[in-house]
């Protein structure tokens, strides 16, 4: 008769791989830094809770929260692209603008990338209206309607278009309020936070250690510095936007 530690031996190697909690892959996510914190200093109070540990004067953030979090923050966005609700995607840190600009054309989502214009939410009308100004700047110029201005007066265009562009162009698509905001940074990007809850917007946010989890109706606490960390995240929004963009049409 076989012991019972070789029964137990054979019994795991036939058994199925156990699925990362949550669909996630805690090891994956690692190898991004999204465990990685700001120092010991800089904690915010309301963080404790998401932390498992020190590495070198770093918190750790606990990954299997992070997982839990990240879950029901793409949870609510799913349900938001099957009702027909918009995102908008708010990352104004530099390092991460290439980024926050190419996950959101693949979602065909508005952003921000840049520097958040004050009233982008609070005083919408007035920035929908330099929207179409710049829309309809550009559209001159794609139709040849400049040549008709001498040499100097097309550079002083191209340079109102190219300052137009920098504000605008990731807001061409926003025709109206977002159902929800995606904000990368929750310090960087604190006024972004504040209009949208002026305006009663759901807010979805990567919380790092240094950040208020309670400001955000879906925090998802992990690493907002380093890039790999962020992409993660927003890969996952974009296949469940995208997703959902398929069934709908």
């Amino acid at each position: 008769m076989k012991h019972k530690d070789e029964i137990i031996e054979e019994l795991e190697e036939v058994a199925e791989p156990v699925a990362p909690s949550h669909g996630f892959d805690t090891d994956e996510m690692m190898a991004t830094g999204m465990h990685m914190g700001h120092r010991t200093s800089k904690l915010h109070p309301r963080m404790k809770d998401f932390i498992v540990g020190v590495r070198n004067t770093v918190h750790v953030v606990d990954l299997e929260q992070t997982a839990q979090h990240l879950k029901i923050a793409l949870d609510y966005i799913e349900s938001l692209m099957k009702a027909n609700g918009n995102l908008l995607i708010c990352g104004t840190k530099i390092p991460l603008a290439n980024l926050v600009k190419e996950i959101a054309d693949e979602c065909n989502a508005p952003y921000v990338n840049n520097r958040w214009l004050g009233g982008t939410f609070t005083n919408f009308p007035v920035i929908a209206k330099r929207v179409n100004y710049y829309k309809d700047l550009l559209k001159q110029k794609n139709e040849g309607l400049w040549e008709k201005y001498t040499k100097k007066e097309q550079v002083d265009k191209e340079k109102e278009l190219n300052d137009l562009r920098s504000k605008f162009e990731g807001l061409v698509k926003m025709e109206k309020l977002p159902d929800a905001v995606f904000i990368c940074d929750l310090i960087k990007d604190k006024l972004c936070l504040k209009e949208a809850k002026a305006k009663g917007i759901k807010i979805i946010a990567i919380v790092d250690t240094n950040a208020d989890p309670l400001l955000v109706d879906y925090p998802i606490p992990a690493n907002d510095d380093a890039i790999n960390s962020v992409k993660y995240i927003l890969d996952k929004v974009k296949a469940i936007v995208n997703s959902n963009l398929r069934i709908g049409n």
